[in-house]
This record gives C-alpha cells, sequence and structure tokens, in this order.
C-alpha cells in the first residue's frame, strides 16, 4: 500500500505535467484565430517587400486569416529583426529576412538580437542570381575579357553598389578576390541609382538584380556578362554563370525566407513551412516569382537553419575580404 504522502506527491506531478502540456499547446490549438503579420526590414515597393505581399496575399487561402505586411525599414533590416525577435511566440509575427539579415551578425558587435538564438527559421521561399553587367563603352563582351580587362588596368575599372556590405557588394569583392584582380567599389544610396549610374556611363559594372536590370538590357543600355548563380536564370537562359565562364565554385544569390520568434510552438513552424511550400511551388506564384528574377526555394526549417548559417560563415569571409571593418 503506497504511503498517503506519496500518493498525494504522484497526483499533484500528474497535475502538474497535464497543465505543463496544456500550456504548452494552447498557442497551437486552432492556429490561427487571428491576423498574422509579415515584418520586411525594407520599404515598400523594394524586393523584399514585393515577396511578403505575393506570401501574404495567398496565405489567407490556407490559413483562413488575413496576413499582413509591415515595412520596418532600416539598419540593414536589424529593426525589423529585433521587432519580431522580441515579439509573443505565438506564430503571428513573421520576419521576411533576406541576405541583409545574414549580413549584420558580422558587421554589427552589438546587436539586440542573437539571430541563431532569438529567432526559429520556418523554410526558405525564393532565390535569385545577380547579373554582372557593364556599360556597353566597357570593351570587353564576357568575363574572360572583363578580367583579363581589369588585371590590365588595376584600380582604374569601378563598379556601383547600393552600400557597403550589401549583397551587390560582397558578390563583387568575391569576383574581385576569384579574378585576382582590383576594381574599385563606388556606393550609392540605393540599387536604382547605381543601376541608372552603369546605363549612363558613369561607372563601369555592376552586380544588380535581373528585375531592374531587364529594360536597360533590352534597349542596349548595359550588356550582361553573366549570372553570379550556380545555374543559369530563366529569365535569361543565354546568359552563362560565372561558373561556366571560368570562375568555377562562384555562387552569391540572393534570397528570402521566412522566420518566428524562438520558442513558437514546433506545430505551428511545422504549419507554416506546409502552408510555404504548397503558396510558393504554385504555377502561378512560380510565373510571378520568375518576373521578378526569382525562383521558389522551399524545404525544412532545418535545412533554412543550415542555410543561414553557410550565408553568414560566406559574409564573414567575404567581408574580411574586403577590409569592412564591423561597428
Amino acid at each position: 500500500m503506497h504511503k498517503p504522502g506519496w500518493s498525494m506527491f504522484w497526483i499533484f506531478a500528474g497535475i502538474v505535467a497535464c497543465a505543463g502540456l496544456s500550456v504548452s499547446d494552447s498557442s497551437a490549438q486552432g492556429y490561427p484565430v487571428k491576423p498574422i503579420r509579415i515584418v520586411v526590414g525594407f520599404p515598400a515597393g523594394g524586393t523584399a517587400d514585393v515577396v511578403a505581399r505575393m506570401v501574404a496575399q495567398k496565405l489567407p487561402e490556407h490559413l483562413g486569416q488575413p496576413a499582413i505586411v509591415e515595412n520596418r525599414p532600416g539598419a540593414g533590416s536589424s529593426i525589423a529583426t529585433e521587432r519580431v525577435a522580441t515579439s509573443p511566440a505565438d506564430g503571428y509575427t513573421l520576419l521576411m529576412l533576406g541576405n541583409s539579415g545574414a549580413v549584420q551578425p558580422v558587421l554589427r558587435a552589438k546587436l539586440p538580437y542573437d539571430l541563431e538564438r532569438d529567432l526559429a527559421p520556418v523554410s526558405s521561399v525564393v532565390i535569385g542570381p545577380f547579373v554582372l553587367v557593364v556599360h556597353p563603352s566597357v570593351p570587353a563582351r564576357n568575363v574572360g575579357e572583363l578580367i583579363a580587362l581589369a588585371r590590365s588596368r588595376p584600380g582604374k575599372l569601378n563598379y556601383g553598389t547600393n552600400g557597403v556590405a550589401t549583397s551587390p557588394h560582397l558578390a563583387a569583392e568575391l569576383f574581385n578576390w576569384m579574378a585576382k584582380a582590383k576594381i574599385v567599389h563606388v556606393p550609392y544610396k540605393g540599387a536604382s541609382e547605381y543601376i541608372v549610374a552603369v546605363a549612363a556611363g558613369e561607372i563601369d559594372m555592376s552586380f544588380s538584380a535581373l528585375s531592374p536590370t531587364l529594360p536597360l538590357l533590352k534597349v542596349g543600355k548595359l550588356r550582361a556578362l553573366a549570372v553570379t548563380s550556380a545555374k543559369r536564370a530563366s529569365l535569361m537562359p543565354s546568359i552563362p554563370t560565372l561558373g561556366e565562364s571560368g570562375m568555377r565554385g562562384y555562387d552569391r544569390s540572393t534570397w528570402f525566407g521566412v522566420l518566428t520568434p524562438a520558442g513558437v510552438a514546433k506545430v505551428i513552424i511545422a504549419q507554416l513551412n506546409a502552408v510555404l511550400g504548397k503558396v510558393v511551388n504554385t504555377p502561378e506564384m512560380k510565373e510571378a516569382f520568375s518576373q521578378q528574377g526569382l525562383e521558389p526555394q522551399t524545404g525544412t526549417p532545418e535545412q533554412f537553419a543550415a542555410f543561414i548559417r553557410g550565408e553568414i560563415a560566406q559574409n564573414a569571409r567575404l567581408i574580411k575580404m574586403a577590409g569592412v571593418k564591423p561597428e
């Protein structure tokens, strides 16, 4: 026969265990029951915003609740990341993270959040290459000729970007390193400014997103030499990759994916992951993303976490290589 004290202990322990289960599962029960917010670290109209709004438009079909995009631009997307990292871990606040989000942990010594500790990956969403373009006056018809030209004129050619340690900057510095060349960086305030500057002949070249570059390519204001991804872009299949052009192993892309605050119930993350996979991979969305120079890339939360870690590691090497000093 059990002693009364032990009987009461096991009854109490059972109540505590059941209470614990009900607390951990309560946030997931019936999810979602209110609108979901997708936070973007850039202004409306940019690629990150466009991707977020395309996803937000389709989420209600699968979740039964509205999805609202909230723009929190500034500090290389770290303001938006902090907003989500400090939000309740209930699955109602999501972050649309992009390349810049994997740069900030390397570039800034004192962030108000830890990307790996305070956020939980849900799924990657899209990926797309940059395109290496030159002004038509640059006497290089392919990557090999550009490398030879750059080596013969060290420090004379230049390239434009939308700022220090941005994705185009790191893409160009990787090119510099692999080509053993010295092409000078000229930072601008925004992507549209440096693309226009190349088209006007103010600077020689740039690594640009496909979508805003295409109109200028079609009218002959720019010449495309290569794309930066491991495979050719569907929007310009005739343009080779840098890897095909002699820079074996070169692979830099623009990408976006969704994260939640750390601590969100695994069942909610699994539900969001499954829904994103359905939304992003429909023929309609594939076509819409293609017009932005992007293509769907989804997978498990674990795969996205590993991808982010790899991006941070590569960014750390490139930032050191470029001589950019962390703040």
